[in-house]
């Protein structure tokens, strides 16, 4: 499994921010990483974007059908994850001292949280208007502990009013989420921003991330 890695910020900082990134998140992935900066004060980070090459396979937790377009869901959630504990975060003692938090937009932010309930390697997830829409994940939350001790979760105002009847669950879905984590003991917070699911997807990005490094 080959990615591209972009890397910004300090190699050497005690933070490590992780997060996976389609083209368009490649497009904008400087002016979120200065929208961190600026959030955070100038606070010291390195954030490494891993490119995905299959978004709706990479992805994904298990097998769900196409819910727009025509491509279905995989379920290489689990090989994503492996490859980034091993090639990315790394398994020494120098490196497990380095806080890692895991993020994402849209597909990859549910991923992230997903990946949280896998391993406690993640110091805190960062889920920017996530896919929780996803199917079973509501259930699979439930019966499946978040091991990460911080979650950050926002949604746009408008995202649940799409005419898709599966993604015009995310409100819902969202909400839920966010009581289970609260019921669980976890620091957790649910942001609302103004539009829809297209909009300033790198500044709903950088305030997942400072507001985790902030805590």
């Amino acid at each position: 499994m080959k990615h591209e890695i972009f890397t910004y910020g300090n190699l050497d900082a005690e933070v490590l921010l992780l997060q996976m990134i389609d083209e368009h998140d490649l497009e904008v992935l400087p002016q979120e990483v200065s929208y961190i900066r600026e959030l955070t004060g100038g606070r010291d980070f390195c954030l490494k974007a891993v490119k995905v090459n299959s978004w709706n396979d990479e992805l994904s937790p298990w097998p769900a059908p196409a819910v727009f377009g025509d491509e279905d869901f995989g379920d290489g959630a689990a090989k994503t994850l492996e490859y980034l504990l091993r090639d990315i975060i790394g398994d020494s003692a120098e490196e497990q001292q380095q806080k890692t938090y895991l993020g994402g937009y849209s597909l990859a932010g549910l991923f992230a949280l997903w990946a949280g309930t896998q391993t406690d390697r993640f110091s805190g997830i960062a889920a920017a208007s996530p896919s929780v829409w996803f199917p079973s994940f509501r259930e699979y939350i439930k019966e499946k502990p978040m091991l990460a001790p911080a979650v950050y979760l926002s949604l746009g105002d408008r995202e649940e009013k799409t005419k898709n009847p599966v993604m015009a669950q995310v409100g819902d879905a969202i909400r839920e989420v966010h009581g289970v984590l609260l019921a669980a003991g976890k620091g957790c917070i649910l942001e609302w921003n103004k539009g829809n699911h297209f909009m300033e997807s790198d500044l709903r990005t950088a305030k997942a991330f400072a507001w985790l490094l902030g805590r």
